[in-house]
């Protein structure tokens, strides 16, 4: 504590100093009674946030007033109109702030952790100066778990490699990041943990070693090049090497990137210039050359990546970048810090920070908790991909992202009017994964045609999809209010339930107050244009139906008599330890015999058999679904609908009807339909099969027209 006074004393003026002071003098005498688990005072834990925050060049004094007062509100009996007194609005706003997310707890539960990452992410929206401190705060804690039990240590460890981890990783705090990982690593996967660390404690020697040799000869050639410049070897943080051992399926003998060597240099051309020396001292292995300078991550980070192999087989990666690149790669948004004071306009803090507002942008669109995070994980806890746009203008899109993602990325017009996408100049689906060095070019149309409601299916960014509803709502209302009415009709008739009751209950009310509607057609409309779905609407009514009606009225269930035998439904399908019962095969997975099944019962009609993977099982409530199966002998024909993306040519329709006639396949039923803008066709065709097998079998043979996209059932 004395040392951290002494350095506070050093790196802040005498009047900063005398806030500082004044603040670690509350704190002290705030928590004088308290200790923390290990045994020790407690204020060591506040002035050791501090000191991680001024370690990382964090030089607000707001920040470091308020992290010394972090935990006052929480745990004294300090108030918060003292503190305010005392030390400003602006401090206790960024306590408070703290506070709230201490009080946040992250249960198994998806909903609570949903609706607390969405508070939490308010909170960092508000002043991210909050998450800041909260980020040093987890780290102390994490460096002093082993005072905690068990079962404590690995719910905390778990919340931090989720949660906190990526979140420093976003801000650029790589320092944060790698240890909160590798602590994390510790007490979740001790024995994968122990054994790196044993690996690289036996290893360490020789590759030092080999690590001296190699920056010895890249000293030497920066002289003879005349550029001044350090070069240094590193070993990569131990997570990180775990991670790369899981996704590459390797040992860690097989892991040739332990270390690294860096390069740091003062010009951007320097960092090309070594570059092609170093491709000629050692050869480039091929696809693992990366340019961080000319395509910058997300968080700021900058950098040449290149991995290379001596004469001897050795690998090794080389890292090139500027000072001040490797100041930012090191210690983030804290590296701009002081460049944002007393600035107004867009900084490079503002810069860095910009997918905090586009997440809290998107979430006010959103209808609920989980949306917010399947977002989140799509756009903030997720990887990257790198994709160009014809003219070389570069796009950094979340792990998975589609044309229509990119096509949204560019501006919502484009991808309003998107009909079709080329990448690398061929004409792909919509739904294409992108991967980095994509060359994508969007196809558009001014005929007014929108975008798709099945785009949303497949969207990844959630500025995509929230830019979808948004045309959907604004554009097409009444069709909306129209379309949304049917649909929950639709979906409360398939329950077994009639929406006018549902919405005669007081669950009407609570729908309305907890997503913020004022009148049903409101409801109507979010319905019709994706912003809810019938089933976030439905199953709260029931409930609500059930809890004012059901007791006063009961329905009368569906009674059925066990059976000792099996007994066929007579289209195939066996309803186990059941008689009597009327069976039909549903419409919307029209399941083919081969398919896993199982059983629905509805009131009143019988029992619908679906495809277990069917999209509406999930919706279904646990108890009426029953076991079905297939019957051993089954002589009757079964529909099948395929569908099939394919270029616009002249035969196609031939050609497809063809195979399948060729196949002794009957054909039942066929909508084509082309797009001339870019010459691709989309054609359904219904066909009578026996068996799964039979279908597959077409999709086969259909795959193989050479005009065919793709085809699935």
């Amino acid at each position: 504590m004395d040392e951290l006074l002494t350095k506070l004393k050093k790196n802040f003026s005498d009047e900063e100093f005398v806030e500082l002071k004044a603040a670690y003098d509350f704190s002290k005498d705030a928590h004088k009674d308290q200790k923390r688990q290990t045994g020790e005072p407690y204020f060591i834990h506040p002035c050791a946030v501090v000191n991680i925050l001024v370690d990382l060049g964090f030089d607000d004094v707001s920040t470091l007033v308020a992290a010394f007062l972090h935990d006052v509100l929480e745990d004294t009996s300090v108030t918060a109109d003292e503190l305010e007194q005392k030390f400003g609005h602006e401090v206790l706003e960024l306590v408070e702030g703290v506070t709230k997310l201490d009080k946040i707890k992250f249960v198994s539960s998806e909903d609570e952790q949903a609706e607390n990452l969405r508070k939490m992410f308010f909170a960092m929206a508000k002043d991210y100066r909050v998450i800041i401190i909260k980020l040093a705060d987890r780290l102390h804690n994490m460096r002093t778990l082993d005072a905690l039990k068990p079962e404590k240590q690995i719910k905390i460890a778990n919340q931090t490699l989720k949660i906190y981890a990526p979140l420093a990783g976003r801000f650029g705090l790589s320092f944060i990041k790698c240890e909160l990982e590798d602590l994390s690593m510790r007490y979740l996967y001790p024995d994968d943990y122990y054994t790196l660390v044993e690996y690289i404690k036996t290893k360490s020697k020789e590759r030092q070693q080999f690590i001296e040799k190699i920056c010895e000869e890249l000293k030497a050639k920066l002289n003879e090049l005349g550029i001044e410049g350090e070069v240094n070897g590193r070993q990569k943080h131990l997570y990180g090497i775990y991670k790369k051992m899981l996704k590459q399926g390797k040992t860690i003998d097989q892991i040739y990137d332990i270390s690294a060597v860096r390069v740091i240099v003062n010009e951007v051309q320097d960092c090309y210039t070594v570059l092609g020396a170093i491709h000629t001292m050692w050869m480039p292995l091929p696809g693992r050359f990366k340019d961080y300078i000319a395509m910058p991550k997300p968080n700021g980070y900058q950098s040449l990546h290149t991995t290379v192999i001596t004469k001897f087989k050795e690998t090794f990666e080389i890292q090139i970048r500027t000072y001040e690149m490797h100041r930012i790669a090191e210690y983030g948004i804290a590296a701009h810090w002081k460049y944002k004071e007393g600035k107004t306009g867009v900084t490079k803090i503002d810069d860095q920070i910009n997918w905090l507002r586009e997440v809290m942008d998107t979430q006010r669109e959103m209808s609920d908790s989980h949306e917010f995070l399947n977002n989140l994980e799509g756009n903030v806890f997720t990887d990257e991909v790198y994709v160009f746009t014809p003219k070389g203008k570069v796009l950094n899109l979340p792990d998975g992202s589609t044309p229509i993602d990119f096509a949204y990325a560019i501006h919502s017009e484009v991808g309003n009017k998107c009909i079709g996408a080329k990448v690398n100049n061929k004409i792909v689906p919509l739904n294409t994964v992108l991967k980095t060095g994509d060359i994508v070019e969007i196809l558009t149309t001014n005929s007014g045609k929108g975008p798709s409601r099945d785009w949303i299916k497949f969207v990844k960014t959630a500025s995509a999809r929230t830019k979808i509803r948004q045309y959907f709502k604004k554009e097409m209302k009444e069709e909306n209010i129209r379309r949304g009415k049917d649909m929950l009709e639709k979906e409360a008739k398939r329950r077994g339930y009639n929406l006018f009751e549902l919405m005669n209950t007081t669950g009407l009310d609570y729908v309305m107050n907890r997503y913020s509607l004022t009148s049903v057609e409101d409801l109507y409309s979010a319905v019709g244009y994706g912003g809810f779905t019938t089933n976030q609407i439905i199953v709260k009514l029931i409930d609500y139906f059930k809890r004012d009606l059901l007791a006063k009225n009961p329905v009368a269930e569906i009674k059925t008599t066990p059976s000792k035998g099996k007994r066929s439904s007579g289209n195939g399908v066996l309803i186990r330890g059941y008689d009597d019962f009327l069976v039909r095969l549903s419409h919307c997975c029209n399941p083919v015999p081969g398919d896993k099944i199982v059983g629905y019962v509805s009131r009143g009609r019988g029992v619908s058999v679906h495809c277990v993977d069917c999209p509406n099982v999930k919706n279904m409530e646990p108890e009426r679904l029953i076991e079905a199966k297939w019957d051993d002998v089954i002589s009757e024909n079964f529909q099948a609908t395929i569908k099939i993306y394919c270029e616009n040519k002249g035969g196609i329709l031939a050609a497809i009807t063809t195979v399948i006639s060729n196949m002794k396949i009957q054909i039942t039923g066929a909508n084509a339909r082309s797009d001339a803008d870019n010459g691709t066709a989309e054609i359904t065709v219904t066909i009578e099969v026996k068996s799964t097998n039979e279908v597959d079998e077409v999709i086969r043979k259909l795959k193989t027209l050479p005009a065919i996209i793709d085809v699935h059932r």
